[in-house]
């Protein structure tokens, strides 16, 4: 595959699509969220605007999220969702069709794989090339990964929680594990519906989560106002809920991102484990922002942990540096045969 001018790095994550334009940066950062009209299958609304009418919505407008744990869930919602931000990128009418790179987590299937080239194709793109998600984000961290020295980064994202120790261009040792900032929403839900008898929404749980969820015990608990409808007398509730009861009902899904660090650091041989000691680990992705999921990690491993810049737009980046070093990377990059 040889890229030429219009080239896209793609991060087609669980929540959110963020788009790299080569000469641009980061020209598209929207919910991966669609909105469609159920009698017809029209397409209704991408992105932010379907997302604003999540659990606002008539019976006859569904909201679709094409990707699940990192993985299409609805091959043609998803293409339909690449077609419209390519032509929002491009023009609808335009000379040259794009080249897209994209990511995707370490452990997808073959299957998983053409599925995501083949959606790029359909939606208008001339190739299509895929990289695993940790390389993308080490690379978008700026993180100086073609030297023989180890580094280790842990990409939380919506569905999926992508943890790597890279060396010389490639991956030594990973482990994707199907935890993420929405399992930690779904926590929430779950804890406040069965201590509370409050039905809360999507949106509602992640307000939760950004306002006042921590990894560990604040030094002060904040409270909080959380309105619902009661499951019991079936009318709107409000009740006031604190950080630490978040931290609680968190703890799980918490804990396994944890485990899957640890794992890592198991496999990893032991001189890249010095470099690691050394560096530290970074987080990258949505679900890296938890208040005190850094902290957690550092005191669980006993390894410096630190947030990256940009933790959001990394891996977005990274396809987009790879697309401009295509050649150098051409040996790690995902065959879809």
């Amino acid at each position: 595959m040889i890229f030429g001018s219009s080239q896209l790095g793609v991060d087609l994550g669980t929540v959110n699509v963020v788009v790299y334009a080569r000469g641009r940066g980061i020209v598209i950062n929207q919910p991966s969220a669609v909105a469609v009209s159920m009698p017809d299958r029209k397409l209704l609304a991408v992105g932010q605007a379907a997302r604003e009418m999540v659990g606002r919505a008539p019976g006859s407008i569904r909201i679709l999220h094409p990707m699940r744990d990192g993985v299409i869930a609805d091959y043609l919602v998803t293409e339909a969702m690449l077609r419209y931000f390519i032509e929002r990128i491009c023009g609808r009418f335009r000379l040259f069709q794009p080249e897209m790179m994209i990511s995707v987590p370490t452990g997808v299937t073959g299957v998983e794989r053409r599925a995501v080239r083949d959606a790029a194709l359909a939606a208008g793109c001339k190739e299509a090339g895929l990289i695993p998600e940790p390389l993308a984000a080490a690379i978008g961290a700026r993180i100086p990964i073609s030297a023989p020295s180890g580094n280790m980064v842990v990409n939380v994202g919506g569905g999926t929680t992508e943890i790597a120790v890279i060396s010389l261009n490639d991956i030594v040792v990973s482990n994707s594990i199907r935890v993420g900032g929405n399992k930690i929403d779904d926590a929430i839900s779950n804890y406040i519906r069965r201590e509370y008898n409050l039905l809360i929404g999507d949106p509602t749980s992640e307000q939760i989560k950004i306002s006042i969820g921590s990894a560990i015990p604040m030094s002060e608990s904040i409270p909080a106002e959380v309105r619902g409808r009661d499951q019991v007398a079936g009318l709107p509730r409000t009740i006031t809920i604190t950080s630490d009861e978040i931290t609680h009902a968190i703890t799980e899904p918490v804990n396994s991102i944890v485990r899957g660090v640890k794992q890592v650091l198991e496999q990893t041989p032991p001189e890249l484990s010095a470099d690691i000691i050394n560096k530290g680990i970074v987080m990258i992705g949505g679900g890296g922002l938890l208040r005190n999921l850094d902290k957690l990690i550092s005191n669980q491993t006993g390894i410096p942990c630190t947030i990256a810049e940009q933790p959001l737009m990394c891996v977005a980046l990274g396809t987009g540096i790879a697309l401009e070093h295509y050649e150098a990377l051409q040996s790690v990059l995902i065959p879809t045969a």
